[in-house]
């Protein structure tokens, strides 16, 4: 805003602040007039000169000055202002969605052995269990089951599972054992072996799933071993050969065998017995019965883990 003659007007008062530089206080105040106020210089030609501006909202203290003190009312003095007593500093809040640091997985130790006196109970125990058996043998559906009603947090890690999530590329072993599904199964043990070696070093208890033969120490439970530890306890579950050619037609897609093929593999697991790792046959029992006697089962290999 621009005034054709005189000066601009004065800038409001602050509170606050003194009388506005360069303003006579005579200008704000009513009274005789005390003489004409000082006109400043006109403005350079070709320059406007600074437009009204409201006052700041909150002035704060300029700086290098201490904080501003209230004006004190007509006929008293300067109040000297409240110091508010200093309450006592809280404690930080733990942030709650922030990183959460992990313990990293390391090979599982042998489980301590309880004292005589007490027998120990595999449902409140972190335990890695590893259960054996031939296809249509009944493992993922006792493992998930076992899993699902423990006590402490549990995790079922499948090997088929594990081995399907190659999409794109998958050899199926149906169409052939070559070098190609021999490496997608080694790939899928050694996967779960580091999954259940980071869960079981979080508290979560594992239990896995495989068709280990006892032909291939090596490959089999030597693998098993490197992978997750001494630690890991092997159960075989070996139904009769009936049953397991029962529920082997149930299935479908790639985990259907061909009955020959099922005959083949339970006469190589078979030769589980005599190998000193325990045994369950569930041709007459059904999933809880069977997870039911996997936690005796355990419970022995816990007080005395078998030598394999």
């Amino acid at each position: 805003m621009q005034h054709a003659v005189g000066s601009p007007l004065p800038p409001p008062h602050q509170p606050g602040h003194g009388p506005a530089v360069g303003w006579s206080p005579a200008a704000h105040q009513p009274g005789p007039p005390q003489g004409p106020a000082p006109v400043p210089p006109p403005p350079a030609p070709g320059y406007p000169t600074a437009p009204l501006r409201a006052p700041a909202p909150h002035p704060g203290p300029a700086p290098g000055q201490g904080p501003q003190q209230p004006h004190p009312a007509p006929g008293q003095g300067a109040q000297q202002p409240a110091v508010a007593p200093s309450a006592p500093s809280a404690p930080p809040v733990p942030e709650t969605t922030g990183h959460v640091p992990l313990p990293p997985g390391g090979p599982v130790a042998v489980p301590s052995v309880p004292p005589a006196t007490a027998a120990p109970d595999p449902t409140t125990t972190t335990l890695a269990v590893l259960l054996i058996g031939p296809a249509g043998a009944g493992k993922t559906s006792v493992a998930k089951y076992w899993a699902d009603h423990r006590r402490v947090p549990t995790a079922h890690i499948s090997l088929d599972d594990v081995r399907e999530w190659v999409r794109s590329g998958f050899a199926d072993p149906q169409t052939g054992w070559n070098e190609h599904s021999e490496a997608q199964y080694r790939l899928a043990r050694r996967t779960c072996g580091f999954s259940a070696r980071n869960f079981l070093a979080n508290g979560i208890s594992c239990i896995l799933d495989d068709a280990v033969f006892p032909d291939r120490p090596v490959v089999g439970l030597g693998g098993w071993k490197r992978h997750v530890g001494p630690g890991l306890l092997p159960v075989v579950l070996l139904p009769g050969l009936d049953i397991v050619l029962e529920r082997n037609a149930e299935r479908s897609g790639n985990r259907r065998l061909t009955d020959e093929e099922v005959a083949r593999i339970h006469g190589r697991m078979a030769g589980w017995y005599g190998s000193g790792l325990p045994i369950i046959d569930n041709s007459q029992l059904d999933v809880p019965e069977t997870a039911h006697l996997l936690d005796e089962v355990l419970s022995r290999s816990i007080a005395s883990p078998p030598n394999w």
